[in-house]
């Protein structure tokens, strides 16, 4: 006779989510559209004024590494200055907790009441998660700020995404002039799929069709690019 022993329960899982909260998306998605677009359009400009590719070089280069320093050191503050802010939330929570319990487990009850629950189960709800003060405090912290206070955003994260991806768009729309390209041909044609590019791998990441993505991408940085090359053009024409 074969004695089969009782598996402990594990809960089937029918499918996965992506990180959401991770502070490295938003901040990479920006600093490489910023970098194609808005190297793209210096270069573009530079070229309109002078029709030299030796100038676009110094300019794109420039254009990068002011660009790239920029956007990590502004992602960095911000972020940071954001999480301490939540940081401070989250200790005005606790204090909160610490000193009024019973007010706070009310707190939490009336919520559950307000979404639905039966009055009963509301509280026998708020009273099992306050057994617990820090799975109370998450719990509140996350009804109450929106927040999860075990996944707050990195500011070191976020300024090196935005660094990187900075320089990498920026790169796109320089590499013809670095092999010797005079014109801007080699650098529209590059930049135009680096924009359509971008655009689709954004649109992917957020469960958005590809093709409509990157040609909502591609708009917005051929329109800043023909701006700045026409402004390129005319302040070029009216030194000479």
């Amino acid at each position: 006779m074969t004695i089969e022993l009782e598996r402990p329960y594990s809960p089937e899982i029918h499918h996965s989510h992506r990180d959401v909260n991770g502070g490295w998306l938003r901040p990479a998605v920006f600093g490489a559209m910023d970098g194609l677009v808005s190297n793209f359009a210096l270069i573009a400009g530079v070229v309109g004024a002078t029709g030299a590719g030796r100038g676009a070089v110094v300019a794109g280069f420039a254009g990068l590494v002011a660009g790239a320093c920029s956007m990590a050191a502004g992602e960095y503050t911000s972020v940071k200055s954001q999480t301490e802010l939540m940081r401070a939330e989250i200790a005005v929570e606790r204090r909160e907790l610490a000193r009024n319990p019973e007010g706070e487990r009310a707190e939490l009850a009336a919520l559950y009441r307000a979404r639905g629950l039966e009055p009963e189960l509301a509280e026998r709800v708020a009273a099992g998660l306050s057994a617990d003060p820090e799975q109370a405090l998450r719990v509140h912290v996350r009804e109450e700020l929106g927040v999860d206070p075990d996944d707050l955003p990195s500011p070191m994260l976020a300024a090196l995404s935005s660094f990187c991806a900075f320089a990498a768009g920026a790169l796109v729309p320089l590499v013809p002039f670095l092999f010797g390209a005079a014109g801007l041909t080699l650098a529209v044609v590059l930049s135009v799929l680096g924009l359509f590019g971008f655009g689709a791998i954004v649109a992917r990441l957020t469960a958005r069709p590809w093709w409509l993505g990157g040609l909502r991408q591609l708009a917005l940085g051929v329109g800043a690019a023909a701006v700045t090359f026409g402004i390129g053009n005319v302040l070029g024409v009216a030194v000479s």
